[in-house]
């Protein structure tokens, strides 16, 4: 229906009934979490290492591959238009977004671990032991020192 108030997130949903297996994450997750105003023009979602990667048009969705434990840690379900849509929280998408900083860019993570310390949507520690699981804290070190000696 063309009058259908829709939530701002409704393609979160709609990625998420056709990827069952699939987990929110990188960009959309920061985007839904409130840490950055760039609106990705596709949905990020996580899959398997060896899961179906799925092809349809819309809504249009970028895959990573997480491991088994990777894909399976920091998940919280947020129900998006009825729909039970799994994310990543706010310390695991900080840390995942250092891991594929290449890809999402680095200026993206930066802004995902300033605004998350910012907002105190998450602690330091929370942060820091996601990224030391995700295998980024090396990287992330230095960004995390630098933005907490100066408040």
């Amino acid at each position: 229906m063309a009058d259908a108030s829709l939530d701002v997130n409704h393609t979160l949903a709609e990625a998420s009934k056709l990827v069952p297996r699939g987990v929110i994450c990188l960009t959309s997750s920061l985007a839904f979490h409130g840490l950055t105003d760039q609106i990705s023009p596709r949905v990020w979602m996580a899959i398997g290492p060896k899961d179906w990667r799925p092809t349809f048009k819309y809504p249009p969705v970028r895959f990573a591959r997480f491991s088994g434990s990777r894909l399976l840690r920091g998940i919280e379900i947020h129900v998006i238009d009825g729909v039970s849509v799994p994310i990543f929280g706010v310390a695991k998408t900080v840390a995942d977004l250092f891991r594929y900083r290449l890809t999402v860019g680095v200026n993206v993570a930066l802004e995902g671990l300033r605004e998350a310390l910012r907002q105190k949507k998450v602690s330091p520690s929370e942060i820091a032991r996601e990224a030391a699981n995700a295998k980024a804290w090396k990287i992330m070190e230095p960004y995390m020192s630098a933005l907490m000696s100066h408040g």
